[in-house]
């Protein structure tokens, strides 16, 4: 949901009703469009629950450890590594076997014909299973709950790899990037996320982009695409604006929806369910890091001035604290300072929907 609210000033009309009910229906929608990351991950989890891949073999591939059982002959039963080359050596059989790329099932078959064509056994039974996979690595990187290099024993979904993740973490922005090589077309899955863009750079690989709103709400399965061994899977951060105060309703921090995305005071108020009835809103201040000086700069914010149209709304950066205290509060400056330090200490961080 787009909560932004464009409205085309004419400065020689007044339109103060007009700016009143834009931002009450952007307080409205704000209200009803925010969780916190603990929400987002609880969804995760029960969608992954329920929808999982089809099961299927996974190829074997270069460095996993099988397992061949012969049926009744022991002695040519035994665990073998798949070399850098995608093969194996066996007693009695000659020469190196391929065998990357090719499923459990498929090996026993292929065995079973060897041992038959070299006149080991006449009519074998085979049994083939891994029992290490190193060859089907997924890496999951960015703002996420626990980065971790995942290894595809079956089908695997999207949602499913963020849940082993621990999910999103509350910097998280607002779209998953899923980075693969590019597959030959009988591969390539048959549906493509209808919000999703591929590119294929000199480096032959492709890019996948899904917004997560998609993912989780949408309900349309080809945003859960399946995810392969060599893809990279990352959540890149976003900005956190904080709106504190005993003046707001709902104190805490707001994920901006895309790294770079416009924020003013009067959307950070609305995402924050607005005013209390005793804040002082012209009283307000933005507190940003000095990267010359190290320190918090204090930025007066006078709110009431900006609703009447008689200041500019303030635009806000990535980690600015908007402080907006309440009657009650004598000493402004002191209340920053100790909202600032409430920023490290567990506030609740919101992303709009």
């Amino acid at each position: 949901m787009d909560l932004t609210v464009r409205v085309n000033w004419d400065w020689k009309k007044p339109s103060l009703v007009l700016l009143l009910v834009a931002y009450c229906c952007l307080s409205t929608s704000a209200q009803q469009a925010t969780q916190t990351s603990q929400q987002t991950n609880q969804k995760i989890q029960e969608l992954a629950t329920f929808a999982r891949a089809k099961p299927v073999d996974t190829p074997i591939g270069v460095g996993d450890l099988i397992h061949i059982d012969v049926f009744d002959v022991p002695e040519l039963s035994r665990d073998v590594r798949v070399s850098d080359t995608g093969d194996i050596g066996y007693p009695l059989l000659p020469g190196k076997i391929a065998v990357a790329g090719l499923t459990p099932f498929q090996l026993e078959d292929k065995f079973q014909q060897l041992l038959v064509a070299n006149g080991l056994v006449a009519h074998p039974q085979v049994s083939v299973f891994v029992r290490e996979q190193n060859s089907q690595p997924i890496s999951v990187v960015g703002a996420v709950g626990h980065p971790i290099v995942y290894q595809v024993l079956r089908p695997t979904t999207l949602l499913e790899l963020l849940a082993q993740a621990g999910g999103v973490a509350d910097n998280a922005g607002s779209v998953i990037l899923v980075t693969r090589k590019a597959r030959p077309e009988s591969e390539s899955p048959a549906v493509k996320p209808a919000s999703a863009t591929d590119a294929t750079p000199a480096s032959n690989e492709q890019t996948i982009t899904i917004r997560l709103q998609d993912l989780l709400e949408s309900g349309n399965p080809a945003f859960n695409i399946q995810v392969y061994g060599g893809d990279v899977v990352s959540v890149p951060q976003a900005g956190v604006v904080y709106v504190m105060g005993a003046g707001i309703a709902q104190p805490g921090g707001y994920v901006l929806q895309a790294h770079g995305e416009q924020i003013t005071v009067l959307k950070a108020i609305a995402l924050a369910h607005g005013l209390t009835g005793f804040a002082k809103a012209n009283d307000a201040v933005i507190m940003r890091n000095n990267p010359a000086t190290g320190q918090r700069d204090s930025i007066p914010v006078h709110i009431k001035q900006i609703e009447n149209r008689k200041a500019n709304d303030v635009a806000m950066n990535a980690n600015d604290i908007l402080y907006i205290p309440d009657s009650a509060s004598k000493k402004v400056l002191a209340r920053t300072g100790e909202a600032a330090i409430g920023i490290g200490t567990g506030v609740a961080v919101y992303r709009s929907n």
